[in-house]
């Protein structure tokens, strides 16, 4: 399988997607624990049907010793007991900011207070950053039909 198109080969396209990386290395270096920031990006890319970014965040995640039973049962967080408190709210969060179509008011009152309790303001507004960056890049690669199962882990820096 190969990708629709090699969105890299434009200058200017990538260029913008450098920026994209950039900001999303900004805000990962931000306090959110990693192991967080993993699980959110492969929740966002589940929802969305980004082979390429599972791909690339499984690895990521298990690099950084996240356990395959955790990553396994990411989409079936409501019912796995493997989360803490703290990980379900950024994982909710996560949920209803990737889905924002699906719900007239976008996130809630009762998801945002209940992250709010977990995290503070730097970190609220980091996992914000995060998760548009993700579902930008789910969007393109799956737009491009971008292919999955290659990908090694700190093969982008």
């Amino acid at each position: 399988m190969n990708a629709r198109l090699n969105i890299l080969a434009s200058p200017a396209v990538a260029s913008a997607l450098k920026h994209i990386t950039a900001a999303g290395k900004v805000l990962s270096g931000l306090s959110v624990p990693s192991t967080t920031q993993e699980l959110m990006k492969i929740r966002a890319s589940q929802i969305n049907g980004c082979g390429f970014c599972l791909d690339m965040h499984h690895k990521e995640a298990a690099k950084a010793g996240e356990t395959p039973l955790r990553l396994s049962l990411v989409a079936a967080w409501r019912e796995a007991t493997v989360y803490t408190d703290a990980e379900r709210a950024a994982l909710e969060l996560t949920e209803q900011g990737t889905r924002i179509a699906d719900a007239s008011g976008g996130v809630t009152d009762e998801v945002w207070e209940n992250a709010a309790k977990h995290y503070d303001e730097e970190q609220l507004s980091a996992m914000v950053g995060m998760i548009a960056v993700i579902n930008a890049f789910n969007r393109m690669n799956v737009m491009i039909q971008q292919p999955a199962g290659d990908y090694q882990p700190g093969q982008f820096g």
